[in-house]
């Protein structure tokens, strides 16, 4: 059964004749998603610093946000986490995760950097996935200037986050020069070719439809055969051994409930540790609607406890 919060979520959204996503121009599905932060998130909480900051990528400057949990002291080094908002490689931004963010760093005791990648339909595949992998590895080489450690070093996203995550990970293992230490994946898109049985049954009717997935696609993917490309459906990737440590969490009712699913089962069968929690009453976006869904706050708190445990010390 779906969770009566996310079925009033549901209803709230028809009763105020919210236009579905795929129906909207990009600039109003952005204002729409960032609105939306009043009715569905938290109040930001406090932290113990926040910065914006610009990484130097291979097409210019990418923004950055970065988060010090409440109660670090300013000259402890801390493990970091380089975040990637969701949003369908389409919409989303520093501020629609920036609640998010916030409990995750003070929740792990974690630094947080947060990434404004570049979106579609202005810059296409691979951008959101060459400034992924650019500010990750500044990250990592400006941990010193950032009181972070660059041993202890995970990424982590939702949606289309989760998806940028999973390909910063294999991107990284092939460089060889870049240490990721976790990767948390919450709905990762996995799989462009939207075929898992998910897409089908949870298709319409749970906010994230067919309709609106396509419409993300094809602000992102120019050309078809980029579907097949692994750093577009990391999924399809011929070697996924070697790869850090996995929390995939899902969603019941979402479409892409199954691609995860299946890269969990990737991962583990690569000889990977991966774990996976579905949360099978809830919708996909519920993570970031702590006002209205209170298992947003749990799946916040397990996301938390996990990256937290993986980037202990020793």
């Amino acid at each position: 059964m779906l969770h009566p919060q996310a079925q009033a979520f549901i209803n709230l959204l028809v009763e105020r004749q919210v236009p579905p996503t795929h129906t909207l121009p990009v600039a109003d599905a952005r204002k729409f998603y960032r609105e939306r932060r009043a009715v569905t998130q938290p109040e930001p909480g406090d932290v113990g610093e926040v910065r914006d900051l610009s990484a130097q990528g291979p097409h210019g400057a990418i923004p950055l946000r970065m988060y010090r949990p409440l109660g670090s002291a300013a000259g402890v080094v801390l493990p970091v986490l380089v975040y990637y908002h969701g949003g369908g490689w389409t919409i989303g931004d520093l501020d629609t995760h920036d609640t998010l963010c916030r409990e995750l760093c003070n929740r792990s005791g974690c630094a947080v950097v947060a990434v404004d990648y570049r979106m579609g339909p202005e810059h296409r595949f691979p951008a959101a996935v060459n400034d992924a992998l650019a500010a990750t590895r500044w990250v990592h080489d400006q941990a010193q200037a950032l009181g972070v450690d660059p041993t202890r070093l995970a990424v982590g996203g939702d949606s289309a986050g989760g998806n940028l995550a999973a390909v910063v990970a294999i991107a990284a293992r092939d460089a060889g020069d870049l240490p990721i230490a976790f990767q948390l994946l919450i709905y990762p898109a996995t799989d462009m070719r939207r075929g898992h049985p998910s897409h089908t049954s949870n298709g319409q009717g749970y906010v994230l439809t067919r309709d609106t997935i396509t419409y993300f696609h094809d602000h992102y993917i120019a050309e078809p055969e980029h579907d097949l490309d692994w750093r577009a459906s990391p999924l399809l990737h011929t070697d996924l051994s070697r790869l850090p440590p996995a929390l995939v969490l899902t969603a019941g009712y979402d479409p892409l409930r199954d691609e995860g699913l299946d890269y969990a089962r990737a991962l583990t069968a690569a000889g990977n540790r991966a774990s996976y929690l579905c949360f099978d009453r809830q919708i996909h976006g519920f993570i970031t609607m702590g006002r209205l869904i209170d298992e947003a706050n749990t799946a916040v708190s397990v996301c938390a406890a996990e990256v937290r445990r993986a980037l202990a010390p020793g």
